[in-house]
């Protein structure tokens, strides 16, 4: 008798039937091939032509832009849908196929839809990390420890390498999946199931895409839906989530001493109270990167690998081998006894707080698309160890408006493009206005942000970029605005020899 699982997992009704892959980048790209080997036949539909070429390249039938979107009618000539994470539920592209009952996958949905119909063997251990902040720490940390295990894993998803990408690699054969997983994805993939998940924490963000909180913590949750649920216990949401999770097994971390069934911190170790009795995984004072929310980060990850039986020592030495990426609280320059810190990933009010009070004076580097999240919490907490801030990006003024309300004694400079001539100004709540050229660009911009955070800064201080908002309002990446700080710091001239330091060199 066949399973309903088994019937969900056969894909060989989709030999013949015509699909559209809504968005022809990274994502929509990498579920071509295996649409087109399972018998498919394949159009992709994207906002420009671009990447048509690579898309035929890999198979898809046709190319199109916009017509489906002008006549949503003809949506009806297809048998399923697969959807880039971008693509909201509303885009007409989606609301016509739901409305014809036609079927809409993520390209996550299809990618476990994929590994568990035997297409590339039998399926992966999939471990799921999401949360509003710390995910791509967490997915890398759970990466290092699969690599101290000496098994074959690779950390996919929204880290930036496409999940089918992953399970198509047979030399060797990937067997684990650190997959970081965003809130769009879990929404579009309503059957993942893990062999074990977190949700790490859960703040305001991009709540103009779910429509509101409960929506997207709802999106979080799916990563609790498999075999073991882990969830962050501080984190007064995440916890919630895991009284209501489905899991088989729900265990959760926190910074504090871990109770019966959970990992915490005891006597300056990290330690498993959840899967063996107070066993120690590793010093908290060796985790990269210091601080608390690095320390709840390793914490996730082990929880993952403990959940799979990996041993405490592959669990402390997976931890030691891990590093900070860029863009998440790296240092990027010294000049005179100023440091600077380049978290251009904090990308939201939640992300960039722990960034904020890991220092005791800051300057504050803020500013970009806030995606309806409110600052007024964050700016209330973190007001009296400012020194400044330089605010910059789209929504500056909603932080600059808090900043009035809850911090009114922190000089504030705002920085603008787009006048013919440079112009500076002091508002009505004595913030400092700087109008740079008509035509500066984005790096320009960010150049003045950092002189002028120089200038705020004090003897001691650290200039931290922790934007608390999204970068696509003037760079092209959240990478992007790091590395354009970076650029300014190693501009900035030493206090002491009055030429260029070397700040870069410390990337």
């Amino acid at each position: 008798m066949t399973s309903s699982a088994d019937s969900e997992n056969d894909l060989s009704w989709l030999r013949g039937t015509r699909v559209l892959v809504a968005g022809g980048r990274v994502s929509g790209q990498a579920t071509i091939e295996p649409l087109v080997a399972l018998g498919a036949v394949v159009t992709v539909a994207d906002s420009t032509l671009d990447f048509a070429q690579r898309c035929a390249e890999l198979g898809a039938d046709m190319v199109t832009t916009t017509s489906i979107e002008d006549a949503p009618d003809s949506i009806t000539e297809y048998g399923l849908v697969v959807t880039s994470p971008g693509f909201r539920p509303d885009a007409p592209i989606l609301a016509a196929a739901a409305g014809h009952g036609i079927p809409i996958w993520g390209d996550v949905e299809f990618s476990w839809r994929v590994d568990h119909s035997g297409h590339f063997g039998g399926p992966r251990k999939w471990l799921v990390v999401t949360g509003t902040n710390g995910k791509t720490t967490t997915t890398s940390m759970l990466a290092s420890i699969l690599d101290a295990a000496g098994v074959v894993g690779r950390a996919c998803g929204n880290i930036g390498l496409p999940i089918l990408d992953a399970l198509a690699e047979t030399s060797p054969r990937v067997e684990y999946l650190a997959v970081e997983l965003s809130s769009f994805q879990l929404h579009w993939a309503p059957s993942v199931r893990p062999d074990a998940g977190v949700v790490l924490n859960v703040a305001e963000d991009h709540l103009d895409w779910h429509g509101g909180m409960s929506a997207y913590a709802e999106a979080k949750s799916r990563a609790l839906s498999g075999k073991v649920a882990v969830v962050g216990l501080d984190d007064a949401i995440a916890s919630e989530l895991g009284t209501r999770a489905t899991a088989d097994i729900v265990t959760g971390f926190r910074l504090g001493e871990p109770g019966e069934g959970e990992l915490g911190v005891e006597a300056g170790h990290l330690v498993d109270n959840a899967f063996g009795d107070h066993v120690r995984l590793a010093e908290a004072a060796s985790i990269d990167p210091a601080g608390p929310a690095g320390v709840m980060d390793a914490l996730a990850a082990a929880a993952l690998a403990r959940a799979l039986g990996f041993e405490a020592d592959v669990v402390e030495r997976g931890l030691a081998a891990h590093k900070v990426g860029p863009h998440r609280g790296a240092l990027v320059g010294r000049v005179g006894s100023v440091v600077y810190i380049d978290d251009s990933k904090a990308t939201n009010p939640h992300a960039a707080r722990p960034s904020i009070l890991a220092h005791d004076r800051v300057v504050w580097v803020a500013g970009g698309l806030l995606k309806g999240a409110s600052v007024d919490q964050l700016v209330s907490e973190v007001g009296p160890r400012l020194s400044g801030a330089v605010l910059l990006g789209r929504d500056a003024g909603v932080i600059e408006d808090a900043l009035a309300r809850h911090a009114p004694d922190v000089p504030v400079v705002h920085v603008l493009s787009g006048d013919d001539e440079a112009v500076s100004e002091t508002s009505s709540n004595s913030t400092l206005t700087i109008r740079l050229p008509s035509g500066a660009d984005a790096d320009a911009v960010m150049a003045a942000v950092v002189v002028e955070a120089a200038e705020l800064a004090s003897p001691g201080d650290a200039v931290v970029l922790a934007p608390a908002a999204a970068s696509l309002d003037m760079f092209a990446s959240y990478g992007h605005r790091g590395d354009s700080f970076a650029a300014a710091v190693a501009a900035l001239p030493d206090p002491f020899t009055e030429s260029p330091g070397e700040a870069g060199n410390l990337r």
